[in-house]
């Protein structure tokens, strides 16, 4: 699996102008899933953000996590994390896991980050055309990607 963090200030996806899912101050994750990723791989991911360290303290150090400081998630599915674009203009996506395979996982992803304790969980619409809102702060953004995991 693959995942864009973003420190945000607020987040918000629309699907048709309607809002459906939103955050105040935490991640917009933006999460792909591979072939053979699986639930171990989530698991990981999820308890690797909840974890993250890339909140400020008093000091102004990078020493809080999402649990410290009482951040929400928002999950939103990128299948266009899997783009392999080493040959010619058009991407290709076949790293990229089909849909009945990425789409439950992502919505077990969004679970077990609940699981490790996040209290605000929200998701944009799999497979659906999104407008995504990210009012990054810092900016702060990081790249996990659990095929690097040692």
């Amino acid at each position: 699996m693959r995942a864009v963090l973003q420190r945000v200030k607020r987040g918000a996806v629309r699907v048709n102008g309607a809002v459906v899912g939103e955050i105040d101050h935490g991640f917009v994750i933006l999460v792909g899933v591979g072939h053979g990723d699986g639930d171990a791989q989530a698991q990981w991911l999820a308890r690797k953000i909840a974890g993250l360290r890339v909140f400020e303290d008093a000091d102004g150090k990078f020493n809080r996590s999402l649990l410290d400081v009482g951040g929400g998630c928002l999950v939103v599915s990128q299948f266009t994390l899997y783009a392999d674009s080493r040959k010619g203009r058009r991407p290709s996506f076949v790293d990229a896991a089909p849909p009945e395979i990425a789409e439950p996982l992502i919505e077990r992803f969004a679970g077990m980050l609940r699981q490790a304790g996040v209290e605000r969980v929200a998701m944009g619409v799999f497979g659906a055309r999104m407008q995504v809102e990210i009012h990054n702060d810092g900016p702060v953004t990081i790249w996990l990607d659990t095929d690097q995991v040692g």
